[in-house]
């Protein structure tokens, strides 16, 4: 029994050394954290490795974006923003939220009280800080956006709690 437990162990230690089983480690890692699927088959999912990502988001937004950080409130570009629009994930501009879903909460971070049907957003336990709460999650990229509460004063009942450096912003036009 021993033996067989040994060279199953060596098996699996050579295949993790080859690059091919890493990748796929890896891309079977982020399924498993963010819920996507990262396989390039025309789903319209986005796949980058944290090096691409590092090249195209600041620093700031890496570490709230792909690390699961949090800005600090009342300090987000969108907190207060009143300006009529959508509101797009800032990593890979999927349309999340419209200025129509978004409401005051007094809680520091822009706040939306539903978003964009269609799997825009997913959802997962997170188990972080002692506490338990629902993070969300761009349905295109996995990045993190914020969290989702119920304690909404709207009719909806629900808080999308949402990083402003997670979020860019398109303007409605005026015609």
């Amino acid at each position: 029994m021993k033996g067989a437990i040994s060279i199953l162990i060596a098996l699996g230690l050579m295949l993790a050394s080859c690059g091919q089983q890493k990748s796929n480690i890896q891309k079977t890692e982020i399924q498993k954290q963010t819920g996507m699927n990262t396989n390039n088959d025309d789903s319209g999912k986005v796949v980058k490795t944290d090096e691409d990502w590092k090249k195209f988001l600041t620093p700031e937004q890496y570490h709230v974006l792909r690390e699961k950080g949090t800005e600090s409130p009342f300090t987000g570009k969108y907190y207060l923003n009143k300006e009529k629009g959508v509101y797009v994930c800032g990593a890979c501009g999927n349309e999340l939220f419209t200025s129509d879903m978004k409401f005051d909460s007094h809680c520091g971070w822009p706040s939306f009280d539903k978003e964009i049907a269609g799997g825009k957003i997913k959802t997962v336990v997170d188990t972080s800080f002692g506490m338990v709460r629902t993070e969300i999650l761009c349905g295109k990229c996995g990045s993190h956006l914020g969290h989702l509460f119920n304690d909404g004063p709207t009719e909806s009942g629900m808080r999308y709690c949402v990083n402003s450096l997670s979020l860019d912003f398109k303007k409605e036009d005026n015609k």
